[in-house]
């Protein structure tokens, strides 16, 4: 009886058969786990006393919270990752096929329209859809100086087929090519087709690279490595309720937010240069969708190319009397010869409207307005994520508590409500994070770097909505100094530009030469004459 009655005042150590279970099921140790409360002055990060966890325990519970931490955040920017990358696949595959499809329309109809005529000179069409796929996948075309060049090799072979008769040299040629701006033989095309193409390309090419950057930032930043004081807080969240017994209590919410946005602090300061890009995709989509639509350029290009060699055939009289003025009388062939090279080569094919049985007006299966309207959606579903990733983290049933639990959640040392305020989002904002110690001085050089490539591929879409090419802006800002009034974005700058470069030191050729001169006065008079002299014959050149 006296026994008993001493047991019986004994306090009972808690059962911990439950967290012992649930510690199983990851895989752990089961010998690891106490069956009942243990003393837990072994604890480093959990709160000591009595508990349900071991040292080895609270060390393997430390890599799991890290591990955890990291699967959410890689699931919230992988669904992102996933449709930038669907997206620019998609649109990849339709300005693509949509450039095959405009060449084999083009072939079609100019083998049916102008037959072996066109037969013989059709590198000089395959060559124009080389360039635009060149210049898609890769941006090292100037799209104006190539088009200009494509009217003027045209203007050259037509020029010799309309005046057959006659016997053309190389220089004769060239001298040709350089009157297609001033006697306009093809209209009024290659100036629109010109300004369409250059637009409607520089918007598509840039609005694809922006989704593949888009797609590369969210990849790159998805992969978090937690701190050690991270994943400290990260173990007294999540696990650290189990080790009471609590097993079933999540985390509040705001407790759960103020951890988040300690360890994701750096992903934070992405935001603002985010959301500007964001913006100026939205502003390039809408041109895409209105004045600068690749689709309903490039559909009808087969027409246009053609309405231009009749207006040069249609002029040709006058073009060609035009040009013997300025490039002087050409040599008639031979008799025999002109005949035969009539017979052979003359452009005598009449322009007849051609209308296949199906023109294919979209590529990919899709149009370029679904596509549009359909990535425009996704982008303004993508703005402040990252500003919003902790609070979705912690919305993830798997990690807290709902707004509606907060009185009966854990707060990082019992079940009871959580009373700090959250603190804001980014690395400035972390100085007065009451849960995870942030270095606010040491701004994470991976998010620095994806940082740059946003505010780059802004600055490129902000470029593009103009319809500038900012490649070629890029290349003229860098070797000439100059700005976009500079007249040289397109085309060599003048030679005495050339000849007043800088050099390693950054002092211009006529910098050295009012410094040559300045020595020179320290010279005897003559010597002093001659230099002047000099010098203003350097300037006067």
């Amino acid at each position: 009886v006296l026994c008993t009655a001493l047991l019986a005042a004994e306090p009972k150590s808690k059962s911990c058969s439950e967290v012992r279970r649930l510690y199983v099921s990851k895989g752990f140790n089961k010998n690891d786990a106490p069956t009942h409360e243990i003393n837990g002055d072994h604890l480093k990060i959990c709160p000591q006393g009595y508990t349900c966890c071991s040292q080895e325990m609270e060390e393997r519970y430390s890599l799991q919270s890290k591990d955890d931490f990291k699967s959410v955040v890689s699931e919230q920017c992988n669904q992102l990752q996933a449709v930038f990358a669907s997206r620019y696949k998609k649109f990849d595959e339709f300005f693509k096929e949509l450039l095959e499809n405009a060449e084999k329309s083009l072939n079609d109809m100019f083998v049916k329209t102008y037959g072996r005529l066109y037969m013989q000179n059709s590198e000089l069409f395959k060559d124009l859809f080389g360039e635009l796929k060149r210049y898609y996948v890769a941006g090292s075309v100037n799209l104006e100086e190539m088009l200009s060049d494509f009217w003027a090799r045209l203007l050259e072979r037509m020029f010799r087929l309309v005046n057959s008769q006659y016997h053309f040299t190389d220089e004769y040629l060239e001298c040709v090519s350089k009157y297609t701006e001033q006697l306009k033989p093809f209209g009024d095309v290659p100036r629109k087709l010109k300004l369409q193409v250059t637009r409607a390309f520089v918007a598509a090419r840039t609005f694809a690279q922006g989704l593949a950057v888009a797609r590369d930032v969210v990849s790159k930043v998805s992969v978090v490595n937690p701190t050690a004081q991270c994943t400290q807080a990260l173990l007294k969240m999540t696990y650290c309720s189990h080790c009471q017994g609590l097993v079933s209590v999540k985390p509040c919410y705001n407790y759960c937010s103020n951890i988040m946005r300690g360890c994701l602090a750096n992903q934070g300061d992405l935001d603002f240069e985010w959301n500007n890009f964001i913006d100026a995709m939205l502003m390039v989509a809408e041109r895409l969708e209105g004045p600068f639509n690749i689709e309903s350029v490039m559909d009808p290009i087969d027409v246009k190319i053609s309405d231009a060699i009749m207006n040069m055939q249609e002029n040709s009289v006058q073009v060609s009397q035009k040009v013997f003025q300025g490039c002087g009388p050409p040599k008639p062939l031979p008799a025999g010869r002109t005949s035969r090279s009539i017979s052979e080569g003359a452009f005598s094919a009449r322009f007849r409207p051609y209308h296949p049985e199906e023109r294919p007006t979209t590529a990919a299966g899709t149009s370029l307005d679904r596509l549009v309207t359909d990535v425009k959606e996704k982008l303004k579903q993508a703005k402040k994520f990252w500003s919003s990733l902790p609070s979705n983290v912690c919305s993830d049933e798997r990690m807290a508590a709902g707004h509606g639990d907060e009185d009966d959640c854990w707060n990082g040392r019992g079940k009871s409500r959580y009373l700090f305020a959250v603190t804001g989002n980014g690395l400035a904002n972390q100085g007065s994070n009451p849960e995870v110690q942030v270095d606010t001085s040491k701004p994470d050089i991976l998010i620095l770097r994806q940082i740059m490539a946003l505010r780059v591929m802004t600055s490129k879409m902000k470029n593009a909505y103009n319809g500038n090419d900012v490649d070629f802006f890029d290349i003229s800002d860098e070797s000439s100094g100059e700005g976009s009034g500079s007249g040289c974005e397109y085309q060599q700058c003048p030679s005495e530009f050339e000849y007043n470069a800088t050099d390693h030191s950054g002092k211009s050729a006529i910098d050295k030469a009012s410094g040559t001169g300045g020595l020179a006065r320290a010279q005897p008079y003559l010597l002093a004459v001659f230099c002047s002299l000099l010098l203003v014959m350097q300037r006067e050149w």
